[in-house]
């Protein structure tokens, strides 16, 4: 095996919230798709897919390097918000926590000398950058349009690259 069992087992747990990461998008994109916000219902259910994109990828990297495969429970997803603020809030917060979680993942491999594993999670740190990035500007454009006026942050996504 190339890379550790400590490393092997976190990044097994990571796998798991990748997967939670996916659901929790999906949840986020039916409740835009209920408010008939459709351009705001695409951006999180292509969010959604991008987090079982990357879910794979940890896959891929545990049979690669001849780790076990032991992918925990996913915890249920939030479908219900009591607004478009509080559901973008919530895919910022949980980009927050994703960030920490690769850090995590970054510091065990950098304590066991693994450079293989600091090379391929060098890249989710680099993708954790731009997904903070996205969410934070998504939340202050529905921040400024307010709840009266989100048919607004649809046009903007029409006009923007980040849907």
């Amino acid at each position: 095996m190339l890379i550790s069992k400590e490393l092997a087992k976190a990044i097994n747990e990571q796998i798991g919230h990748e997967f939670g990461a996916s659901m929790q998008y999906l949840g986020i994109a039916a409740y835009f798709e209920k408010e008939k916000l459709k351009l705001l219902a695409k951006l999180f259910l292509d969010q959604a897919e991008e987090e079982r994109e990357h879910a794979l990828k940890f896959v891929r990297y545990l049979l690669d390097t001849g780790a076990d495969l032991k992918i925990p429970a996913i915890p249920a997803a939030t479908y219900s918000f009591t607004s478009a603020e509080a559901a973008v809030k919530a895919a910022l917060d949980w980009e927050m926590g994703v960030t920490a979680q690769i850090t995590k993942l970054m510091d065990v491999a950098q304590a066991k000398n693994d450079y293989l594993s600091q090379n391929f999670l060098q890249w989710f740190i680099d993708e954790q950058l731009e997904e903070i990035r996205k969410m934070d500007g998504i939340l202050s454009v529905v921040r400024r349009a307010g709840e009266k006026n989100l048919l607004m942050v649809e046009a903007y996504l029409v006009h923007n690259d980040e849907k």
